[in-house]
């Protein structure tokens, strides 16, 4: 392992060669954040205990202990085991600290304390290490030790509330947002603290607080009149809750469609063969339309009812309108644009074929790369210390 000062070129690999990061996380939103470093070329060694991470267990499974979920969620990672209950175990993962550049998990702090693995323990044996961790509220707050998963954070953070305001029932989103957007935040800053120790030579603590990730990011639009000190004006992006504010059905099937300068709703209204809505008082400018956006999007939603999907398709993209498919989830293994490039990978493994979405972020000179397949439980455990002890200064 070569320092992190020692970069590699950068057509050997993404632009985090060179580190090494140690992930303590189980779940989704650790294994998230260390994937993304992973697959931007940071060498990951996954520290499992002996009964491995939960979601080897979940989903659709490759082999043994290798569920889909977690597939999804630990590519480009070594796995080695460790106990960090027994002392010879917790004494190796502090010798592999000395020559890490992060530690990442998503235990409670006081698990994290109890273990011995606090910030102030982990930096002592490597004062240069990034210790990142998420948790579910602030490290300074009496929530400190709460426990927090992604359905608790949705409903505390309003994400259910708004389900509510939206469709009249409390609901989550379909889908982990809490962990994966907080996995995405907790990437990005371990991203910031290595530029701000290039700096200074100092590592630091990074911390990700769910509540307070998730609050800011849905009120990023609905915030509203709290913005300018006058709650009273309510709280909601009045659009977004539109009961017609939805993939519009067509003769047969659905289409989406959306406008929002005045040029694009003036064009949305030809295409439609209704230009008169252009004249109407109500739809005038932006703020007109968001008073109005219920008869708006009703006047809309009736038109389209008119014409097949393609018809509005081909009708739509000459009038320069934003639109697509309603896709779901089935349609994207065969959806023209995925298909065209290339976004599902697949590998093949002794167990059998491995698929992997594409990794999203272009770069020109370093582009990351999908180097290691998820890998086994404790796969690499003899091959990591084999490293550690080579790395022993002589005695």
């Amino acid at each position: 392992m070569m320092d992190s000062q020692q970069q590699q070129p950068a057509d050997k690999g993404g632009p985090l060669v060179g580190y090494r990061v140690l992930d303590l996380s189980v779940n989704v939103l650790g294994p998230v954040a260390t994937q993304i470093l992973g697959d931007m070329g940071a060498d990951v060694i996954k520290v499992e205990t002996p009964d491995g991470d939960y979601t080897r267990q979940v989903g659709p499974s490759l082999g043994p202990k290798m569920g889909a979920l977690f597939l999804n969620t630990n590519r480009n990672k070594r796995s080695i085991v460790l106990d960090l209950k027994t002392p010879e175990d917790k004494e190796t993962l502090l010798e592999l600290v000395r020559s890490a550049d992060v530690l990442v998990h998503s235990m409670r702090p006081g698990a994290a304390d109890r273990l011995g693995i606090d910030y102030e323990t982990i930096s002592a044996v490597n004062p240069r290490i990034i210790y990142a961790s998420a948790s579910g509220y602030r490290l300074d707050s009496d929530r400190r030790d709460w426990p927090a998963f992604d359905d608790v954070i949705q409903g505390a953070s309003g994400v259910a509330g708004m389900m509510n305001r939206a469709t009249g029932e409390p609901r989550y989103f379909p889908t982990v947002i809490a962990d994966k957007l907080c996995g995405y935040i907790l990437s990005s800053s371990i991203s910031m603290a290595f530029v701000w120790r290039e700096r200074t030579g100092r590592g630091q603590q990074v911390n990700v607080p769910m509540m307070d990730a998730m609050v800011g990011f849905n009120l990023i639009e609905h915030l509203w009149g709290a913005t300018v000190d006058k709650p009273e004006l309510g709280l909601g992006y009045s659009r977004v809750f539109s009961p017609h504010r939805r993939p519009y059905p067509t003769q047969d099937g659905h289409i989406c469609v959306m406008a929002v300068m005045d040029g694009q709703w003036l064009r949305l209204f030809d295409a439609i063969e209704r230009p008169e809505l252009g004249r109407d008082p109500r739809f005038a400018n932006a703020e007109l339309r968001t008073k109005h956006i219920d008869e708006l999007y009703g006047a809309l939603a009736e038109a389209v009812a008119t014409k097949t999907t393609a018809e509005w398709r081909r009708r739509f993209d000459l009038a320069d309108v934003p639109n697509g498919p309603a896709n779901d989830l089935e349609d994207l293994l065969t959806e023209p644009y995925l298909v065209e490039t290339g976004y599902f990978q697949r590998h093949e493994q002794a167990e059998g074929v491995y698929v992997s979405p594409r990794i999203p972020v272009q770069f020109s000179d370093s582009p990351g790369q999908v180097r290691r397949l998820p890998p086994r439980l404790g796969e690499h455990t003899e091959e990591v210390l084999s490293e550690m002890r080579a790395q022993r200064p002589e005695a």
